[in-house]
């Protein structure tokens, strides 16, 4: 910065920044791609305008301040040019989307919005710099647009956050030898093609700022018009000097705009935290809600230790008396199956909770009850039925409880799964996100009392006092969300399948992840041999195709192979343009074209097969029980379906023979079998239900094979011409009609022109008039409501499903049409697992229950038992619920899951 500028500047100077909002929309929009919440609301832009603002706040603390928009209609500028911004396209769908957000934000920072008819941002900011200068104050214009150089003064500077960069008179000298008033005489010259000004014909920018320079002004220029020498240049300027005077006139900035000036109303006043709170919320910028969240405690909260066996007695006699409370435990680890118990709290009535400390055991730990004493003076409240059981997460805290002898009756809600079942499409159901959401509450953070990095510890590890609050804290924040959760339920109409699903769905789950599934070591380690040698084979023959040595794993190396050394066609640039994709999508794309491309696609599914689960399932074996115990998680997929993880059952490939070697691996306990029983296209059944189409229940009626049925409608030949890739065919459009799929996407799938495709799907509706009518009456019913649900009441909020932006819109409609389909086959299952877990138990079998993957359920069963076992298990499955037409089960057993398969 310049030393007269410095010079000139007082150091109790109060200075007004004035932001240019419009330019920065644009800007945040282009800088920050992709991002939407869960709901579908495109973010990007309202995200990156945020943190721009945050940055100008913290960084810079302005004592006074102003956001400018450009408001809707024609400026004086368009009455002087009609064609003033002709060229510019329209603002895009998904940035018109935000702009009422971005003002959401700019009004809860408390900053005075500034906007008029018939005027830009740029005159209503040149007009108050003016009226501020003129007061004395110094001016910064937070902007990037190079128009406002022609406002630079010793007293008024630019400043553009996203470079971090500072304009002032000495900078633009610098730049370009001209005052900052003389900008006006180079755009004049120049043009903006942005703003469709369109200056002289064959003068650019350089050019321009050499004319201004040698003549000092535009008028300088033609009063020595006869010393030009270029002919051409010359030719131009004579020609064009009408045109010439108008653009400098529509670049020159107004700085007489009718707008007040009021100082004291530009008094920066601070944001409005919990206006700005329940925006990042809605908003799902969860860093930035915890950020915001009130550090105030408006509500006196009152938590206690449990250090003595008195206080204990009396703690329980309270419990006894209660209808329900809140429980949570503190523990040395996130696996149930490995924590170690550290404490309990509980909590019966709001900003009231306890914490019994029972393994903190650091140097000057405070003396605590045992283990085994609280456990079994909390036993008879814990075990009874009739208090209920309140929980986050509880099916953690059962287990864990259970492991140290201690058992649980009552568990009758659990926050986590509520919250997901009033908002599936939410990313997150954690107690932390939870209490910003619906209370406005900033829990203690774990880091904070436990450390982070290299310096975190275990709970056990954690001083007493501090985990008195942290802990207590849980309990006191779930009895909260379980107040607020329970009439939500009611009004988004699932507390009826909170109570008949979900809920019943969690001891089913505990047990099957306590009881774990065996692994074959010695095939898991022969199995990654394998995959070994045939990773370092790919990788020679890779090598030895591509002419060189490369990382076949970096994206940059590989895209240099293929595009640059052997000029296949590039498909897509990376996210931030700078370099070739090389996904899947591509690969598989240019697998069709050359051999290279398909063995990395194989390299990648070994390398991944090898280290997601033939070395890391002989990591995941419990050192205690000697087999694998993975965890099924209910609030992660939108639809209801259950995911796994640790290890993620889901994703073993069923149709490779890699896939099939990984479930060779699971096997069941010495002497038994393993029992699968697995929903025939339990979808499509779903959809002839939903739909009443003729054909489709008369076809699973007569238990004809529907997607050979399916090939003779939409291919229209007899079913003894149908070939297996008419079937092939036949069943991708029965599944792509469940999903949606375009005509475009058919058309990738089975690799035909979309005017085939079309053809296809148009011939499906012609026969299957039933299917047809309940995706338009789905869609049509789901744009009355904005959501869409299965048969058992489960949600899908579709806010995005009138959103004007077309992509957005039509991935609604899809969700629309498989949520009834996909979500319902999700709660059908989950049905007959709590109902043939029921029924086992009342049998009293032996027979356990261990993995639910898609629409298969994996038994383990004692010899004696299979006969049994398959009986009862088909009752139970495919008597679960009444659909116009029957469910059927495929079962087969073996001694592993390949086989039972």
């Amino acid at each position: 910065m310049s030393t007269e500028l410095k010079t000139n500047r007082k150091a109790d100077q109060p200075t007004l920044y004035l932001i240019d909002g419009s330019a920065y929309i644009y800007r945040a929009y282009h800088a920050v791609r992709g991002l939407t919440n869960s709901r579908g609301l495109p973010t990007n832009a309202t995200f990156g305008f945020t943190r721009m603002l945050i940055k100008l706040m913290q960084d810079r603390s302005p004592g006074y301040v102003a956001m400018f928009f450009d408001a809707k209609g024609p400026t004086f500028r368009h009455e002087r040019y009609a064609e003033y911004k002709a060229n510019r396209p329209p603002m895009p769908d998904d940035l018109v989307q935000q702009l009422p957000w971005i003002h959401k934000v700019t009004e809860a920072f408390n900053i005075p919005v500034f906007e008029m008819q018939g005027y830009e941002a740029d005159d209503l900011i040149g007009t108050l710099a003016r009226h501020a200068e003129d007061d004395g104050l110094r001016v910064v214009m937070v902007t990037g647009d190079k128009d406002f150089m022609q406002l630079v003064t010793n007293q008024c500077t630019i400043w553009d956050p996203m470079k971090d960069k500072v304009l002032d008179p000495a900078a633009i000298r610098e730049s370009f030898g001209l005052e900052p008033r003389q900008m006006i005489d180079v755009m004049g010259f120049s043009g903006d093609s942005s703003d469709n000004i369109p200056g002289v014909p064959g003068i650019g920018q350089k050019t321009a700022v050499k004319l201004v320079q040698s003549f000092e002004s535009m008028d300088g220029v033609y009063e020595n018009i006869d010393t030009i020498s270029g002919k051409k240049q010359k030719e131009n300027l004579v020609n064009f000097k009408e045109q010439a005077q108008l653009s400098r006139e529509l670049v020159t900035i107004d700085r007489h705009a009718p707008v007040e000036f009021d100082l004291e109303a530009l008094k920066t006043r601070g944001p409005d935290d919990q206006a700005l709170t329940k925006l990042f919320s809605e908003l799902e910028f969860r860093q930035l809600q915890k950020e915001y969240a009130s550090q105030e405690e408006k509500i006196e909260r009152q938590y206690t230790a449990i250090m003595d066996r008195d206080a204990l007695d009396a703690l329980v006699r309270r419990l006894e008396a209660a209808e329900r409370f809140a429980l949570d435990t503190e523990t040395t680890s996130q696996d149930p199956m490995q924590a170690r118990l550290v404490g309990l709290s509980f909590s019966l009535q709001p900003a009231e909770a306890w914490y019994i400390p029972v393994g903190h055991n650091y140097l000057g730990a405070p003396e605590q009850l045992s283990l085994n004493t609280v456990l079994k003076r909390l036993g008879p409240v814990l075990t009874n039925p009739k208090i209920e059981k309140i929980g986050q997460n509880i099916k953690y805290d059962w287990m864990v409880l259970r492991r140290h002898g201690a058992e649980l009756a009552g568990v009758s809600f659990d926050t986590m799964v509520a919250s997901y079942l009033i908002a599936p499409g939410k990313r997150a159901h954690g107690l932390d996100q939870i209490a910003l959401d619906y209370l406005g509450h900033k829990n203690i953070a774990y880091a904070d009392v436990a450390g982070k990095g290299k310096s975190a510890v275990t709970f056990d590890q954690v001083m007493v006092e501090k985990a008195v609050p942290y802990a207590c804290e849980d309990a006191d924040i779930t009895l909260a969300a379980y107040e607020i959760f329970v009439p939500l339920l009611e009004k988004n109409k699932v507390a009826e399948l909170m109570k008949t699903v979900e809920m019943p769905l969690l001891p089913v789950l505990l047990e099957m992840e306590m009881t774990g599934v065996c692994v074959d070591r010695d095939r898991l380690h022969d199995l990654s041999e394998s995959f070994a040698d045939q990773l370092s084979l790919l990788e020679k023959q890779i090598h030895e195709m591509a002419g060189e040595a490369f990382n076949i794993n970096s994206s940059q190396q590989l895209g240099h192979i293929l595009f640059e050394k052997l000029k296949l066609p590039v498909q897509k640039k990376t996210k931030k343009k700078t370099g070739y994709s090389t996904d899947v999508e591509v690969l598989t794309t240019l697998a069709r074209k050359h051999e290279l491309p398909a063995l990395v696609l194989r390299h990648r599914t070994l390398a991944k097969l090898k280290s997601t689960y033939a070395d890391a399932l002989l990591e995941l074996i419990h050192p205690e029980t000697g087999r694998i115990h993975t965890s099924f998680n209910q609030t992660v997929a939108a639809t209801g379906r259950l995911s796994s993880s640790d290890p993620n059952l889901q994703n073993i490939p069923i149709r490779t023979e890699e896939g099939r070697e990984i479930r060779k691996a699971f096997v069941p306990r010495k002497g038994w079998h393993f029992l699968s029983a697995d929903y025939s296209q339990i979808e499509l059944r779903i959809l002839a239900h939903c739909s009443d189409d003729p054909i489709l229940i008369q076809a699973f009626k007569e238990d004809e094979d529907i997607h050979t049925r399916t090939a003779c409608e939409v291919f229209q030949v007899f079913p003894q011409m149908i070939t297996d890739d008419l079937r092939r065919q036949a069943k991708a459009i029965n599944f792509g009609i469940i999903y949606g799929m375009s005509a475009y996407g058919l058309s990738r799938e089975l690799e035909i022109g979309n005017k085939m495709a079309q053809t296809y799907i148009d011939n499906y509706f012609a026969r299957y008039k039933g299917v047809k009518a309940f995706i338009d009456q789905t869609i049509a019913d789901a744009r009355e409501s904005r959501q869409t649900s299965t048969l058992l009441g489960r949600i899908r909020q579709l806010p995005e499903i009138t959103s004007s932006n077309r992509n957005l819109r039509q991935f609604a409609e899809r969700t629309a049409i498989n949520t009834p389909i996909q979500g319902t086959a999700a709660d059908l299952i989950k049905l007959a697992m709590i109902n043939v877990h029921q029924a086992l138990r009342n049998k009293g079998m032996r027979t356990a229950m261990l993995l639910s993957v898609h629409d298969e359920i994996i038994f383990e069963v004692p010899p004696e038992e299979l006969e049994a076992a398959q009986a009862l298990v088909r009752k139970e499955m495919e008597g679960v619920w009444d659909l116009a037409v029957p469910l059927k089960v495929n079962m087969a057993y073996g001694q592993n899951w390949a086989e039972a398969h």
